[in-house]
């Protein structure tokens, strides 16, 4: 299976990179999206990840990573260190999201965040005439071991980000890994959005 199949996501979110540009990818897992940002777009950063297993498979990778728990701040980085912060399949599994978002937006002079849509048919068939918690290829957990701490969909972030006034310069909505223009919160599986301040 290619890396395009299982992160759709990864494609957009490279596409949207500047050749060049500085980035912070937090919560980068076992580095995949970095390594292909630095070869494809010959990036140059760092990724941010706690879990053991994943900053040995990045720094196997040849990454420049941090270990660190991101909710606890980026103080390890100042204002506008980065063209752009990336936050991939991430933000839903914190605690303190708009804590998060406003440091991500301080270090970043964009943002790149790409999110699982709760509000996908599927989701809502399972949820409404299951009775159960879904699980699918994209949320592949079950209700008690989940890393997912927030449930959201593709309007709630688009409310989230006009509430706290954060300017979403561009979104793309995917489903079966191509993007998509009609009913996105029901038809998408995830949703890439580019913010700033």
């Amino acid at each position: 299976m290619s890396a395009a199949y299982i992160r759709p996501d990864f494609d957009v979110v490279t596409h949207w990179v500047p050749q060049g540009a500085s980035v912070l990818d937090l919560g980068c897992g076992d580095g995949e999206l970095l390594a292909r940002l630095i070869r494809e777009r010959n990036a140059k950063g760092y990724g941010v990840e706690i879990a053991d297993a994943g900053v040995l498979a990045s720094m196997q990778r040849g990454l420049n990573i941090v270990q660190a728990d991101i909710e606890g701040g980026l103080n390890l980085f100042g204002d506008a260190a980065f063209d752009v912060v990336i936050l991939s399949q991430t933000l839903q599994a914190t605690r303190h999201t708009e804590a998060l978002v406003n440091e991500v937006l301080r270090v970043g002079k964009s943002a790149i965040v790409t999110l699982p849509n709760f509000g996908h048919w599927s989701v809502r068939w399972q949820l409404g005439i299951g009775g159960r918690m879904p699980v699918s290829k994209r949320l592949p957990y079950q209700w008690y071991d989940t890393p997912n701490v927030h449930f959201s969909t593709i309007r709630d972030f688009d409310v989230f980000c006009a509430e706290k006034g954060i300017r979403v310069e561009r979104r793309a909505v995917l489903a079966g890994g191509h993007e998509i223009s009609l009913l996105p919160n029901v038809r998408g599986e995830t949703a890439v959005f580019q913010i700033r301040r």
